[in-house]
């Protein structure tokens, strides 16, 4: 079995390799070898902003025999495709969610991982973080009694407004269901365990959107994917969840509570890593900030949990089988949309396990 740090590739130099290339680079257990992207040039640029010491398109990085961990934050709609070139290169591959755009390609992707001996992990990787982490905590410690239902709301105007190159997100693969329902149902999976059955309501509000900001404002694109989703999950284990996913309000809004026979629990943003952490007793008349323990670095503890996997011979907590059923999930929600009836989720799933207290990614283990 091999040793020292994992050699890793990042393919896709956007917006968010900005920020997985300065919190990995602080991680010793990963060493970032070489960026690609189509735009060579973009990816030029993000190696000499991180002293990366290679840079060129997704061919020339594959074949750097040291690489041994693609890190995939391509577009939704070619997550597949780079992900099995680097499966067919002899590579791990953890990517960007969705891990792809319909359960039947994630299915193939992680069986034909499995037939070559590969890992494949998938972002989220948020609930690894201290929020999230000490949410699991205070659960398993019963401050909330038993878990009964959670209720999770996310609502904006979309992306638009502030992305420089908004229109994929609202493409198939993305949406607010896709691009942020990650976030909040691998939270739940993370706290409830598997869904199993789901329902759902879906509107689109406009046909087309406007470009807010960059090169391309002012500038019109289709909308191809429902802007508001309603959903309601049930969990195998017993708990329910409510959950909204929204570009169509003009009041940003979070929220996310677990609520238990004893209490009710409110969790942090589930795409950020950190807290507040706040309880509510039954009978309290207010809330009581608890304690937040565990790493807020940024994107990137997903990789690290994977590298040290690689190196142990285990299993990823942020696995390609978590992303799998969270996608089964989120694409159980159209069609109940459009069947007007409950959708089972197929496949059980056991859950994640939670990482110890202390657990530290700039501390080597290799």
């Amino acid at each position: 079995m091999s040793s020292g740090p994992v050699g890793v590739a990042v393919v896709g130099a956007g917006v968010i390799s900005k920020e997985y290339l300065g919190t990995l680079s602080g991680f010793p257990d990963v060493r970032v070898l070489a960026v690609a992207d189509l735009d060579v040039r973009r990816a030029e640029a993000a190696a000499h902003a991180h002293d990366v010491p290679l840079a060129g398109d997704v061919d020339t990085v594959l074949a750097v025999p040291e690489v041994e961990l693609v890190v995939n934050l391509t577009v939704p709609s070619a997550h597949v495709e780079v992900a099995r070139a680097a499966l067919h290169a002899g590579k791990h591959v953890y990517g960007e969610k969705p891990i792809a755009l319909l359960p039947g390609e994630a299915e193939k992707l992680l069986e034909e991982a499995a037939e070559r001996g590969l890992l494949v992990g998938s972002a989220p990787d948020t609930f690894l973080g201290a929020g999230l982490q000490s949410a699991l905590r205070a659960v398993a410690a019963g401050r909330i009694g038993a878990p009964v239902s959670a209720s999770t709301a996310v609502r904006s105007l979309g992306p638009e407004g502030w992305h420089p190159d908004p229109a994929f997100f609202y493409q198939p693969g993305a949406g607010p269901l896709l691009d942020l329902g990650p976030y909040h149902l691998t939270a739940l999976v993370a706290l409830f365990g598997g869904v199993e059955r789901v329902a759902a309501s879906v509107r689109r509000a406009r046909e087309e959107r406007v470009a807010g900001a960059g090169p391309a404002a002012g500038r019109s694109f289709p909308v191809a994917v429902p802007t508001h989703v309603s959903a309601l999950l049930d969990f195998a284990a017993g708990p329910t969840a409510t959950s909204v996913f929204s570009w169509d309000s003009a009041r940003p809004h979070i929220h996310f509570e677990v609520i238990g026979t004893e209490g009710t629990l409110a969790v942090p943003d589930p795409n950020t890593f950190g807290g507040p952490l706040r309880l509510r007793p039954n009978g309290a008349s207010d809330w009581v900030e608890l304690p937040v323990r565990g790493r807020t670095d940024g994107r990137g503890l997903g990789v690290v949990d994977m590298a040290r996997a690689i190196r142990a011979g285990s299993v990823p907590r942020a696995s390609g089988a978590v992303a799998l059923h969270v996608l089964r999930a989120m694409t159980a929600v159209p069609e109940s949309a459009s069947r007007g009836e409950f959708v089972r989720v197929a496949g059980a799933l056991v859950r994640p396990t939670p990482l110890p207290a202390d657990w530290d990614p700039r501390g080597s283990t290799l």
